[in-house]
């Protein structure tokens, strides 16, 4: 079984949405990624930060989903990061309310010894400075290193970041960003200058469009399942991480080819995720609705055309 090093966010996120709201509820990237990922049976561990305040209960749970949370560091006399946020009705963009970093703002993360030799690694959206600080600590590369950003470190560490691009192997970005970072608003230019930065891979996230994977001179698309209901977009970007990557560590196949599939894989475990407020869906979908949903993907997607 190969391993899956995660790091990212454990956190408490309080959401509200034109469906209604919640008090302080389970989040944070590296608790979606692994939760999603959590789906293959993969060997993955968790590297995050948490206050004194974090439930026992809910280390628990990301345990019994398979989770490693060795490198789970608990400081007792700290605070969990914590972020609230507000969406607007056309559930594609949101207010953040309230950030506290707490003990993030101190984060230096550790990788246990078991997972220094991860195949994959997945450096959830923290600074720079933090995912090039976790590249450091394995000595032999991994098969694959997957990045997600977000703008805040475009504007605040733009330099650190490029930095860290250059290193990895696939980055995830949404449209907005990818133009932001590049200067380009064609997607596929801003995709090919990103891939100039470094990476093989670009997946450009367009949520509710679906998702851009680009490589080389190839683009492949994967839709967004059209869904009755959208209760809480908190989460689908790292869920769709979580997919991709652990369909990968599973398969242990890195062509491009495969990780076409992992787009899909990684759209379909995004779809759940909005379903329910914070990780409510992920936690209760079971292996019969991926498979169900999968063939939703094909059939909305495969067709036959004649060509004169």
């Amino acid at each position: 079984m190969s391993k899956l090093v995660i790091v990212g966010t454990v956190a408490f996120d309080a959401i509200e949405t034109p469906f209604g709201k919640t008090d302080k509820i389970l989040g944070g990237a590296a608790t979606f990624i692994g939760l999603a990922a959590s789906q293959f049976n993969v060997d993955g561990a968790i590297i995050s930060i948490v206050g004194g305040d974090f439930p026992k209960e809910y280390i628990q749970l990301l345990e019994d989903k398979g989770m490693n949370v060795e490198g789970l560091e608990i400081v007792e006399d700290g605070k969990t990061f914590f972020w609230s946020g507000k969406y607007h009705n056309d559930m594609n963009t949101r207010d953040t309310l309230i950030t506290e970093l707490n003990v993030l703002e101190h984060f230096n993360p550790v990788i246990p010894e078991a997972y220094k030799n991860t195949e994959v690694l997945m450096l959830g959206n923290l600074h720079p400075l933090v995912q090039q600080a976790v590249i450091d600590q394995i000595p032999t590369r991994p098969k694959l290193v997957v990045l997600d950003t977000m703008n805040f470190w475009m504007d605040n560490a733009l330099d650190d970041l490029l930095k860290v691009i250059a290193k990895v192997d696939v980055v995830t970005i949404n449209d907005e960003e990818a133009r932001q970072l590049t200067g380009e608003y064609s997607l596929v230019m801003a995709a090919n200058k990103i891939r100039e930065m470094g990476p093989e891979y670009v997946v450009i996230k367009k949520g509710e469009n679906g998702a851009l994977l680009f490589h080389k001179e190839e683009v492949f698309f994967a839709p967004a399942l059209p869904l009755k209901e959208v209760f809480d977009p908190t989460g689908a970007g790292d869920s769709f991480a979580g997919g991709f990557t652990g369909y990968l560590a599973k398969t242990r196949d890195y062509s491009y080819k495969n990780i076409k599939n992992a787009v899909i894989y990684g759209s379909v475990l995004a779809s759940f995720c909005v379903e329910k407020f914070g990780t409510e869906r992920l936690l209760n979908v079971s292996r019969k609705e991926i498979q169900q949903r999968l063939l939703q993907f094909k059939s909305l997607t495969q067709f036959d055309i004649k060509i004169n």
